[in-house]
């Protein structure tokens, strides 16, 4: 069993955290509100009051926050990450950042001995609790071998895709077709609303169609009934979906799709929505289309 530490104890950093307990792994974890981790702390997780605690203490470090400030925010200064790295330790990054972003944190690992790989994951809470969770990772592939049996703890799926910066530049482009896919989602409801269908009956036929991916499968019954707690709001949507736009622009690729639905994610946001699961473009869409709840 493994001795790991654990950085970011969000929503899926928590679920993480609780999968690897089970499998027996000592996990040391630190959170910003100390509260949200009371029932990780319980289960038998050991709390560190700093990242730089939970490096130092740990073989494996995980981390899993919102944004690339937010990495920065946890990596650097006196009570940091990268203060507790040495030699033969590692860090998995598991936060959908800037590739450009990651591969400087990754260099810094590497000046202290240890070294780094962006682990971004697919999935959502409920892919988590299954068991269901793909893993893509970005680094060397010597680190690769390392890591992989305890991120095949996380989840079935886990694949090397190339060097530091590539698991993220391929979870970009994955995530930018969610939001996309939703949108037209909620086009091909409304459209069928709107015609005299019942909203049921159209979610209904269309989640066990050939347009039915397991994004459609899990997210289209959000339009009958949003849930309480957001899996993915849209704050954290439209990050990535911003991180999408400027990438395709760094590489010459135009994102159409991408670029008509962020504006939806903004029109969310203006209607008070932003921290709604990103499923609520139907609302939106619902709203511009003269279409009541």
């Amino acid at each position: 069993m493994a001795n790991l530490g654990f950085v970011g104890l969000g929503v899926m950093g928590s679920e993480m955290v609780v999968r690897l307990l089970d499998k027996g792994h000592t996990v040391t974890g630190y959170n910003r509100t100390k509260s949200k981790a009371q029932r990780l702390i319980d289960l038998g997780m050991k709390w560190a009051d700093s990242p730089s605690t939970v490096s130092a203490a740990a073989d494996v470090t995980f981390s899993m926050v919102t944004n690339s400030a937010a990495l920065k925010d946890i990596f650097e200064g006196p009570t940091g990450m990268l203060e507790g790295f040495s030699s033969g330790k590692f860090l998995v990054d598991m936060s959908t950042v800037s590739p450009e972003v990651s591969r400087t944190v990754a260099a810094r690992v590497r000046e202290k001995g240890a070294d780094m790989v962006d682990a971004p994951v697919s999935g959502s809470p409920v892919t988590l609790k299954q068991g269901k969770l793909s893993v893509m990772v970005g680094g060397r592939a010597e680190t690769f071998e390392r890591v992989k049996p305890v991120l095949l703890d996380i989840g079935p799926k886990v694949t090397h895709v190339g060097d530091n910066g590539k698991a993220l530049v391929m979870k970009i482009a994955m995530n930018l077709s969610l939001a996309v896919q939703m949108l037209a989602f909620s086009e091909g409801v409304l459209l069928a609303e709107k015609s005299g269908i019942p909203r049921e009956t159209a979610v209904d036929v269309m989640i066990n169609s050939v347009i039915g991916s397991p994004m459609v499968q899990y997210r289209g019954p959000f339009v009958l009934k949003m849930p309480e707690d957001a899996w993915f709001d849209v704050n954290l949507m439209q990050k990535d979906m911003l991180l999408a736009l400027e990438l395709g622009r760094q590489v010459d690729v135009p994102l159409p799709t991408t670029a008509a639905t962020n504006e939806m994610l903004t029109a969310a946001r203006g209607m008070g929505l932003a921290k709604k699961d990103f499923a609520i473009v139907f609302e939106v869409l619902a709203r511009m289309s003269g279409v009541s709840k």
